[in-house]
Order: C-alpha cells, then structure tokens, then sequence
C-alpha cells in the first residue's frame, strides 16, 4: 500500500520548474531517499510533502487523504532537518515533549512517550540538559527523538546528517536506519550522499533537473543504472562508446573500439532491444589490475598502463589508459599499490558491465 503518493506533482517559482510533473508511490513502512545533486528538486519535494511548499499542479495524498491545502500542523509529520531545529531555551525532555503539548496530550502521558522516545535513540540520561551542552550528534538523536515521540504516519529528513564529521556520520546514519526499523515508520529521507542513499534506503529516487531518472533497491539502480546519469552519480563508472550488435538468445553482443567483442547477459542490457549506438558501463571496482599478461577464467586481460594513482588508504584509485580509452579502476590494496608508470592487465568480466542506449544520457 502506498503511504504517500505524488500525482502528476509540478512545481514553479516563476518562470523556473523545479519540479517536473513528478508521479511517487512511497509504500508504507519503507525508508525512500530523494537522491541527486544540489538544485535536482529533492528538498523541493520533501518540502511539498511537509507542507512548507505547496504544488503547483498535481496532487499529493498520504494514507489516501489528499493533503494539499491541509496546513503542515494538521498532517501528522516528523521532521528532522540539517540544522536540529532546537530550543535552546528548553530543556532536552522540553524539546522533545513540545509537539505532544501542542496535540493537548496529558502531562503523565507527554512524561512516558518522552521517556520512551529518549530510550529508543539511548539518550535518557540527558533529559535535563540544554541543547548547548550535547554533541552534535546527541543534537541530531534528540532532534530524531522529537520527530518520533508524535507517532507520525511519515517522517521526513532533510539531509540530516550532512552537519556530522564523517565518523560519526557513519554511526548515526546505521543507529538512524535501525531505529526507523524499530518502529516501523515510513522514511523519506533527502541526500546527495550516495553512500548514505545505499546504505540506508530500501528504495531509492535518482534525481536530475527536476525530473525522476530512476527508482529502484540500492542493488538494482547501481548495478543497472537506467542512464548515463545515474551511472555517473553513483560511484565511479566509466563509459565508453558501443556498437550494439543486438540481441543473441539470452545475450546482448557488443562492440567497443580498441576491446575484443563483448556479449552481456540480457538482463544487464534491459533498454537495449536491436542493433545501434550505444554505451558500455563499468564501474572501477569491477576493473581488478594484475600485473602484465596475467589472465583469469571468464575475464578479457586487457593490457593498460598506470598514468596516475589516488591512494586511499586500504585502497587506490588508478587512472589508467586502456587502448585508445582513458579508465578509473579502485581496488583494495594486498601489498602496495601499483605505480604511476606500471604495465598491468585490467581483468575485466562481461556479466559485471552494463550496456545502455547511446541516447540514454
């Protein structure tokens, strides 16, 4: 069942679109990440669901009931932003029980749900502080706990984690993924993070100039990215021109200049139907270096030379030239890393590329 839908959903300031007729079905109890790059439309969306903007055309329902002209206080909503949004002047339980004062309910009844919703991020002993005296992070949780204590149908988070050091944005993004399975809630979560969007989300919405490029599980929209787009956004891909040569029983045969022909298993090609231009995709971490001529059962060697090397630690990133193709190639690290100046083999598996029309941007 879908807990919240997006019809047709337009949004104009001026004579600027910022979100282009856009249809969504969010289904309940799921965590849904908005993902794209800044100005794609996605804090506009979120905005839209929350209330803070109204559409422009299109219609926007949650549990079934149409929302657009009930006021944001009226759609039983948490939200979590980047800044916390805390009261300085009230005290953690204070800020956390504000939106049950606010619904009327009964000061026993505000005492438990608040100790509850302290519990469930493991920040109880902290109900008498003021914000100016947590962490960050402890922010962050009690912000999450305010939006919860409610019981709202949706919660809305709007980048939440992009104010955290990377450490501690690694910790809060697993702690926040846990709690929303906890209590079930559905999660529409905004990033430009594309490890938080893998990471966290059961579903997630691809994003560019307004528009929907791809929805889908982490696995599918990264390993089979519909476009050019989505290929490039998440993680590192490279792409190189094609020839499709069209379908063969259960594989799609290509060929690339400067590589032996290749042939993809169907499913790695769903938008290629027949011969023509087209694009092979092939994320870094599938291209493993070996020293020169070496070989592997079901692999191409292709021979390469290291033009330049990013050492990250436990592993590199190697720009390389392949023929007449300029690639990116990151692999962990066993010994040392290969060098700039190396001769390697790119050990390269066809059931690990994707092949997209050329049209396909």
């Amino acid at each position: 069942m879908a807990e919240v839908r997006l019809t047709d959903i337009v949004k104009r300031f001026g004579s600027f679109t910022a979100v282009h007729r856009m249809s969504l079905d969010i289904p309940e109890g799921s965590f849904v990440t908005l993902l794209g790059p800044s100005g794609c439309g996605k804090t506009t969306t979120l905005r839209m669901i929350a209330g803070l903007l109204d559409p422009t055309e299109g219609e926007i329902t949650i549990k079934d009931r149409r929302i657009n002209d009930v006021p944001i206080h009226k759609r039983n909503l948490g939200l979590v932003f980047q800044n916390y949004a805390l009261f300085p002047h009230k005290t953690v339980a204070e800020n956390v029980g504000f939106g049950l004062r606010y619904r009327k309910v009964s000061k026993p009844e505000i005492e438990r749900r608040v100790r509850e919703a302290l519990e469930l991020v493991q920040l109880p002993h902290l109900a008498h502080r003021y914000p100016a005296a947590l962490s960050g992070g402890q922010q962050q949780r009690i912000a999450l706990a305010r939006a919860v204590v409610i019981e709202p149908d949706v919660l809305l988070l709007d980048e939440p984690l992009s104010a955290l050091d990377a450490n501690l944005r690694e910790d809060m993004r697993v702690e926040l993924k846990n709690i929303q399975k906890r209590i079930g809630v559905t999660s529409v979560f905004v990033t430009h993070d594309q490890s938080e969007a893998l990471a966290m989300s059961d579903r997630i919405i691809v994003m560019s100039d307004g528009r929907i490029e791809q929805v889908g599980p982490p696995e599918e929209v990264y390993n089979t990215p519909a476009s050019e787009f989505v290929a490039r956004f998440l993680g590192a891909a490279n792409i190189l021109p094609a020839q499709s040569l069209g379908v063969q029983g259960d594989e799609i045969g290509l060929e690339v200049p400067g590589l032996p022909p290749l042939a993809l298993p169907r499913a790695r090609a769903p938008k290629l139907t027949g011969a023509g231009p087209a694009s092979l995709v092939i994320r870094a971490e599938k291209l493993v270096l070996a020293p020169a001529g070496a070989t592997r059962d079901g692999a191409l060697s292709l021979p390469a030379r290291v033009e330049a090397v990013d050492y990250q630690g436990q592993a590199a990133r190697y720009f390389l030239r392949m023929g007449e193709h300029t690639v990116q190639a990151i692999n962990m690290i066993d010994e040392r890393p290969f060098a700039e100046g190396d001769e390697v083999a790119l050990l390269l598996r066809p059931r690990d590329c994707t092949a997209l029309p050329a049209t396909a941007r």
